[in-house]
């Protein structure tokens, strides 16, 4: 019998994804479990497993489409039924074009006048009941070409509809006059001039470009800037990261976040929501901090769960395991979610000071600059010092500027002195 796959509801409150390569063709066996198409949603790209046995007979949708939950997107044979053999016949015959499967669609109506008296004759023979056949790629390029395909005579095996024949029917109606077709403005490149392209933007991208609106123009935004001398604590990650070489990359990150831990201990404000519907201030009592991470596919934040119950070598652990998976594309959703309070670190690539702007709802975020060595005075003396840049944007609507200012001068003052570090962590 034949089975309809739905779109599965995947949680975190996904409602689309974008197909972005099918691991399966029309005709194949899969097992219960086996991965037969990868989705591209607004947070993650993932793969979605077949729920029975059995040989797939329609790929509803093509690569590039959206499609929502609870859309049926493929068809799977699961069983032998008699009763259903004719109509799986005619679903499962294929003809590729392109690498393309055919796939068999109920007409629906038309309102094109026809090309041709062969093609109205054709046209006049189907009713809205029966099924027409063509390749993925000739329905596309009828959508792209205005051409009404239930119209269209088929020159392919059992009258399927090809590319070619999409084609004819373009010049004939060109010729007659009747119909004046015009490219899809929604499914193609678009090209203003030979100096200009405009590319669509991907889901993540969307997603991105909406929370930094919904944080920029909600969260009044400020950012308190300074300096640290961590000469101290260079010779001391210096001095560990060779001898734990071997176990852990450990970087200066899993510091900064035991000292932002003490920070948001001692200022809570910091990791905290404001519910506006309630006129609350939200305190949370955990420290999920979540790690600004560049990826291929655009800025994802993974995030550290109860970071503060965990070591300075597990926590460069994890940092570095959330932070990898991130940029191959095999994080989870839920290690994306319920983060509290945010760190960024665009020193990584060169930057000095910047303006991080806050991950929505959470109340504010810390930008960690490029580490370099600057002289500096030290009892009386210029001596030569690593300093590390600090930027903390907050939420003014909770946040006053002297705890800004706090709460850095406290960030400063654990991580100029590792010791202390460790004994208030």
């Amino acid at each position: 019998m034949k089975f309809e796959f739905e779109f599965p509801d995947i949680g975190e409150g996904i409602h689309e994804g974008i197909i972005t390569k099918w691991l399966v063709k029309e005709g194949d066996e899969v097992s219960e479990g086996e991965s037969i198409v990868e989705v591209e949603t607004d947070k993650v790209t993932t793969e979605i497993p077949s729920p029975r046995s059995g040989k797939i007979l329609n790929l509803m949708a093509n690569k590039g489409d959206t499609i929502n939950v609870g859309s049926v997107f493929v068809t799977i044979q699961t069983g032998d039924s008699s009763a259903n053999d004719e109509e799986m016949e005619k679903e499962t015959e294929s003809v590729e074009e392109e690498t393309a499967g055919v796939v068999g669609e109920v007409v629906s109506s038309s309102m094109v006048i026809p090309p041709s008296d062969e093609i109205r004759k054709e046209s006049d023979e189907k009713s809205t009941g029966e099924k027409v056949l063509a390749t993925p790629v000739a329905r596309k390029l009828a959508k792209d070409l205005n051409v009404e395909i239930n119209n269209i005579k088929g020159t392919g095996p059992n009258g399927r509809i090809m590319k070619d024949d999409i084609y004819r029917a373009h010049e004939s109606i060109e010729k007659i006059g009747n119909v004046v077709a015009q490219p899809r403005k929604d499914t193609k490149l678009i090209v203003d001039d030979e100096n200009v392209e405009r590319i669509r933007l991907t889901k993540i991208r969307k997603t991105i470009s909406q929370k930094m609106s919904q944080s920029r123009f909600t969260i009044p935004h400020t950012t308190a800037m300074d300096e640290v001398d961590i000469s101290k604590l260079y010779e001391f990650r210096k001095k560990y990261k060779d001898i734990l070489m071997d176990e852990v990359n450990l970087t200066y990150l899993p510091f900064i976040i035991k000292a932002t831990i003490v920070a948001l201990n001692k200022f809570p404000e910091f990791n905290a929501s404001l519910d506006e519907e309630n006129d609350e201030l939200v305190l949370k009592k955990f420290y999920n901090i979540g790690i600004a991470t560049d990826t291929q596919r655009g800025l994802m934040v993974p995030v550290i769960k109860n970071a503060d119950r965990l070591s300075i070598t597990e926590l460069a652990k994890a940092i570095e395991d959330l932070s990898n998976r991130a940029k191959e594309n095999r994080i989870e959703l839920s290690e994306l979610k319920g983060g509290s309070f945010s760190i960024t670190n665009y020193g990584s690539i060169g930057g000095y000071f910047g303006i991080p702007i806050i991950n929505y709802p959470e109340s504010a975020i810390l930008g960690l600059g490029r580490i370099t060595k600057k002289p500096v005075v030290k009892d009386d003396e210029i001596v030569i010092a690593h300093i590390l840049p600090l930027s903390l944007s907050y939420d003014h609507r909770i946040i006053d500027g002297a705890s800004g200012a706090r709460f850095l001068n406290l960030m400063k003052e654990l991580l100029s002195d590792p010791e202390m570090l460790l004994l208030k962590s």
